[in-house]
């Protein structure tokens, strides 16, 4: 959740500004100043705006510039689609759509498919886990084994099919996200 409060404080501190000055550039009073960025009270969309070229910036800058993006995802950040094709993904970053890349985990029971993925731009990167792999790319197949690596420009149709009698794992990473 954006603390608005604390992040209109600590812009107007930055810029070297009373909450008195504050209040007489937006025409608002300092106890509504003081409020908002004790999160007392909550501003307009409007009210919002005014404050925020007061302070030199607009509600994209402001909520980009300061937003921290997660570092470190844990097991409770991954969420698993199950495939009755014999196949689950799992995303390990939490709105990884929004990144360059897209970092998946995927489990391949034995004789089973990836669903197809059709030429699109970008690039993929696996790494495999567990098991042994047939990567389809193209009319190409390629045989990719534990502790090997697979990197492509996505322009072909591609997928991953496990001919072993074990399930593979395989950590998957497309940039820009298509998973």
């Amino acid at each position: 959740m954006v603390d608005i409060g604390d992040r209109i404080k600590r812009r107007r501190i930055r810029l070297g500004l009373t909450q008195e000055e504050l209040a007489a550039r937006t025409e608002l009073s300092k106890g509504f100043i003081s409020q908002l960025e004790r999160n007392l009270n909550s501003p307009s969309i409007a009210t919002l705006m005014d404050i925020l070229e007061a302070l030199g910036t607009d509600l994209a800058d402001f909520f980009a510039s300061e937003s921290e993006s997660k570092v470190v995802f844990t097991s409770e950040d991954v969420f698993v689609k199950e495939n009755e094709a014999g196949y689950s993904i799992a995303w390990l970053v939490t709105n990884a759509q929004k990144n360059a890349l897209e970092p998946i985990l995927v489990t391949l029971e034995s004789g089973c498919e990836t669903e197809r993925d059709d030429p699109h731009e970008g690039e993929e990167f696996g790494y495999v886990l567990a098991g042994t792999v047939m990567l389809h790319l193209g009319e190409r197949k390629f045989r990719v084994r534990k502790g090997e690596s697979f990197s492509f420009k996505s322009a072909q149709e591609h997928y991953l099919k496990n001919n072993g009698k074990k399930q593979a794992l395989i950590l998957w990473v497309s940039t820009p996200p298509s998973f």
